[in-house]
Formats: structure tokens, sequence, C-alpha cells
């Protein structure tokens, strides 16, 4: 999806009037996936545990190709020649941080102890959620939206960095040391640094490298114009594909979880309906008041709405088993987060018109 410019009103109309089909009907899509995936789990016997049978990272092998083949298209989209004019954006990039990285896990630390206060397993299992910043789908949601592809590499980038690099020490503040300064029942976090670094290698460092080789060889064989006109249409598809897949595969593993506890279910959403709702709404607020243009205050609210949820669900079932409510409340993530930010990603088109386009900018 290419950027769109023109006049303030006109931007919402001209964005979808350029939407392919698969894209135009992505809500429609998505949700066909998730009840196929639920149909799936719930009808073919023993189909969860042939899923799970392999693991890459900790995470089932469907779902790691899956996300590979979301994640490479639209990287081999980003230009990397123009990295550098979104580092020297310190602004960009602080927001960013603080809104990921301190935002983010407080608010889903204070609903979830707020609206779920006698539900300790999904409580704790909330917070992990929101400590595991995105670092996959958020890419395709801000690609849809129209936002800053460079930025939001970058952003993904740093997010991969501090998971490494915070996520055990944050877990162990946020279920251990906070609790216990405001009076609360505290939860321990056995992470290890190494497995979180490995899923990051995998999910982001493989289709990372294969994006960059595959926009370098191309524009040294054939030139820019020819990758972005002619190499680009073929590949982009595959992204959207590997996301429906990703979303088939993952409601599968997880049907009869999902089915056979709806109003858990229902409990362990309207938190994470909460979260999302105000830190992109939150996020678009700060950028809009602090003169960001449309597509870099995309990229940076996605980031920040956004969360890595194979890794919520891979360290949840890693520390307190399958069966645990931490996990189920992991497994639920995507079920709210991926038509929560699809939603998002229409809404984001229609307020476009209330920021300032790059375009704009530089011709002024």
């Amino acid at each position: 999806m290419s950027d769109v410019v023109g006049e303030p009103g006109a931007h919402e109309d001209a964005v979808l009037r350029k939407l392919s089909t698969l894209d135009r009907f992505l809500p429609v899509w998505i949700v066909a996936a998730m009840v196929l995936g639920l149909l799936l789990g719930r009808t073919v016997p023993g189909l969860d545990d042939a899923l799970a049978a392999v693991e890459v990272g900790s995470v089932s092998l469907p779902i790691a190709i899956g996300l590979l083949v979301m994640m490479y298209p639209v990287l081999a989209k980003v230009r990397y020649d123009e990295l550098g004019h979104v580092t020297r954006d310190k602004r960009l990039l602080t927001t960013s941080i603080l809104l990921n990285w301190v935002v983010g896990p407080a608010l889903m630390f204070a609903l979830a102890w707020l609206l779920l206060p006698d539900l300790p397993e999904y409580r704790t299992g909330l917070i992990i959620v929101g400590l595991a910043r995105c670092i996959a789908m958020v890419l395709i949601w801000n690609d849809l939206a129209c936002g800053d592809r460079e930025a939001a590499a970058i952003l993904v980038a740093i997010n991969a960095i501090f998971q490494i690099l915070a996520f055990a020490l944050l877990g162990y503040f946020y279920l251990q040391v906070l609790p216990g300064w405001l009076g609360l029942a505290q939860d321990a976090l056995d992470v290890s640094v190494w497995g979180i670094a490995r899923s990051v290698l995998v999910f982001l460092g493989i289709p990372l490298l294969a994006g960059y080789l595959t926009r370098t060889l191309g524009e040294r064989a054939r030139g820019r114009e020819w990758y972005e006109s002619t190499l680009l249409p073929r590949i982009g598809p595959a992204a959207l594909y590997g996301l429906l897949f990703t979303i088939v595969v993952l409601f599968a593993l997880q049907g009869d979880t999902i089915t056979n506890q709806p109003l858990d279910v229902a409990r362990i959403a309207v938190p994470l309906l909460g979260y999302f709702a105000v830190m992109w709404g939150g996020s678009m607020l700060l950028t809009k008041a602090l003169g960001f243009d449309y597509q870099r205050a995309t990229a940076v609210s996605f980031t920040a709405a956004g969360n890595n949820f194979e890794l919520a669900i891979a360290v949840a079932i890693g520390v307190f088993g399958v069966a645990s409510g931490q996990a189920l409340a992991g497994v639920v993530g995507p079920l709210i987060e991926v038509p929560a930010l699809v939603a998002l990603v229409y809404v984001s088109l229609s307020v476009r018109r209330f920021f300032p386009d790059r375009a704009d900018l530089a011709r002024s």
C-alpha cells in the first residue's frame, strides 16, 4: 500500500479506493479465519496436538511459518537507505520508548487489577501480555493505515532490543515489587533471557534479513522503479495470506479452550479492549499535540497499542503451564487484538485529515 496525498477531506476515500479486494474486505477475511480456526479446533480430533508437535522458539511451527511469511513482504517494502532520517528524530524515538516501556505496561497493570481483582491467574496473564511489546503484526497494521514503514521498522527493532533486556526485569517489577509496595498479592515470573532473545532473533531477525537482502539485491539488479512497481506488488499479498494463515492456526490450537470458557474470555476481553483503545487513542492525541505528521503518528500509535502475543503465550505456557489461566489470558490476547486493531486501521484513516501530511509539510 502506498501513501496517498491530496485534500485533507479526501484522504480516507482516496486510500480506500486504492485498496485491493483482499485489503478492502480484510475484516471479513479475519473474522472468517478466526471462525474457521475455532471450528477446526473443535471438530478435528488431535489437531491441536499435531499443530503443537513441533516448535520454534516455544511457538508452534505452523504459527512460526505464518509469522515469517507475514512479516517478510512488509520488511521488503522498507527503504533501508532512509532509516537514518528516523534514527535522527530523537523526539520520535523517545516518545515511542516512553509509550511502549513505561505507559503500556503500567496501563495494563492498572486495568488488570481494577477489572480482574478476583481472578489472579488471568490478571497475571494480562500483565505478561502488557510487557510483551509488538514486533510482528504491528507492521501489518501500520502498513494498512499508510503509516511510516521506516519509522515502524526502527521502532520494532527498538522494541526487540528492549524486550531482550527488560522483559524479565519488568516482569519482576510488576508481578512482585510493585504489588508488594501497594499491599497486593504477589506472583513470580521465571523467564530465560536467552529464550526471549531467541524468539526475537527468529521472528524479527529472519524476515528482517530477508527483506533487506531482497530490496538490496533487487534494486542493485533492476533499480528502485522496477523493484517498487513490479516486484513489491507481486510479493505484497503474501503478508495478508500469512496473517490469515497464522490466525487460523492460532485459533485452531486454542479452539476448545476459548469456546469452553466464554464467560472467562469475556472477562479477559474487557481490560484488553480498554487497553487497545487507550493506548492507541492516547498515542494519537499525544503525537498530534507534539506536531507529528500522520505517517509517523500512525507508526508510533500502532507500535504502542500492539503486543507480542506469541511471546506472551510462550512465556505463560512455559512458566505456568498450558492449561493455566495465565495461558488462557495470553490466548485471548490475539482474539481481541486482531479485530480491535483492524478496526483502528479504519479509524486511523478516517482521522488522517486532522494531521499534517508529510508531503504537505515538505512543500511548506
